[in-house]
């Protein structure tokens, strides 16, 4: 098959179209003829070698987490899909990689609903599977006000989408340019950085129940003098904050609740209208390198999506 693949780490320019292995659906997952893969920041770290987890990679490596395709084969003990479904989700995180591909085996998914692009699609599922997680750690349910730091970026825009359909009051923080975007999206924006626990006081309404922190900017004091508890918190970025008794979300194969179900949640909303995937600029396969060199730069709302089915 093809894919997008480095052989060695650097600049986005390592990136290129090679010849691989196809890869086969082993139990509990299914293959598809990939449509659009998604463009993580894990994916920038491994290519440029800055990741911890390069030494565990083997070159050349195929990056890409998220994808979305046709399936073409189903494995064992996989019920309710068949050959021909359109279905969205990620590969085996484990794995490091792997959707920038003519095939891609994907560990969890949901089916596609119409109402979903391909390019959205192909972007929804580690951040929605992430999302997911972190909200069920949380407890966040109707009547709960939430905070969430890092409100407009690829995963905290679809944590106030999810948070808001459990019937939540949101509060997003982020960049004055960006608040526009979270109002659209049903969160009460608030300006990011320091003070911002007397800014959110300054709203009124109600006082903060949870917090969740995606930007890992070191709000953690703040978010735990709001909600009045470190077990209150939960951070997806802040490496220090089990130092402090906040609860940090690290993935789905580290014990936690498993947020797959998240996936079928944001297809049964897309179909309804209330759930969008910001996705900013697709690139085809050809031109992964300035794919991968526009998920680096700023703003990073809404993500950067490989088109695989051209």
């Amino acid at each position: 098959m093809w894919a997008v693949q480095f052989d060695r780490f650097g600049p986005p320019d390592v990136l290129g179209i090679g010849s691989a292995a196809e890869p086969h659906a082993g139990p509990g997952q299914v293959r598809i003829v990939a449509k659009a893969a998604g463009v993580s920041p894990v994916d920038l770290a491994l290519r440029d070698g800055s990741s911890p987890s390069r030494d565990h990679l083997g070159l050349p490596h195929i990056p890409g987490v998220d994808a979305a395709g046709v399936i073409d084969e189903v494995g064992p003990g996989v019920d309710g899909f068949d050959v021909g479904d359109e279905v969205f989700g990620a590969v085996d995180i484990a794995r490091l990689g792997g959707a920038s591909a003519q095939y891609a085996v994907l560990a969890f998914w949901a089916g596609k609903p119409d109402s979903m692009s391909w390019p959205e699609a192909g972007a929804a599922g580690t951040g929605t599977e992430t999302a997911t997680r972190a909200l069920d750690l949380l407890g966040v349910a109707e009547g709960a006000t939430l905070v969430i730091d890092g409100a407009a970026g690829g995963v905290g825009s679809i944590a106030v989408q999810l948070a808001t359909a459990r019937g939540a009051r949101v509060i997003g923080t982020a960049r004055a340019e960006s608040h526009g975007f979270l109002a659209d999206l049903g969160a009460t924006p608030v300006a990011y950085g320091p003070g911002l626990a007397a800014r959110i006081r300054a709203l009124g309404g109600s006082d903060v129940d949870l917090a969740l922190d995606v930007a890992g900017a070191g709000s953690l004091e703040e978010l735990i003098d709001l909600t009045g508890e470190a077990a209150a918190v939960v951070t997806l970025a802040d490496f220090t904050g089990p130092e402090r008794g906040v609860r940090l979300s690290r993935g789905r194969y580290a014990g936690e609740p498993d947020g797959q179900h998240g996936l079928a949640l944001a297809a049964a909303l897309s179909s309804r209208g209330r759930f969008r995937v910001p996705v900013r600029e697709v690139f085809p396969a050809t031109r992964a390198a300035d794919a991968h060199a526009a998920a680096a730069r700023g703003p990073r709302r809404g993500k950067i999506v490989l088109d695989l089915a051209g």
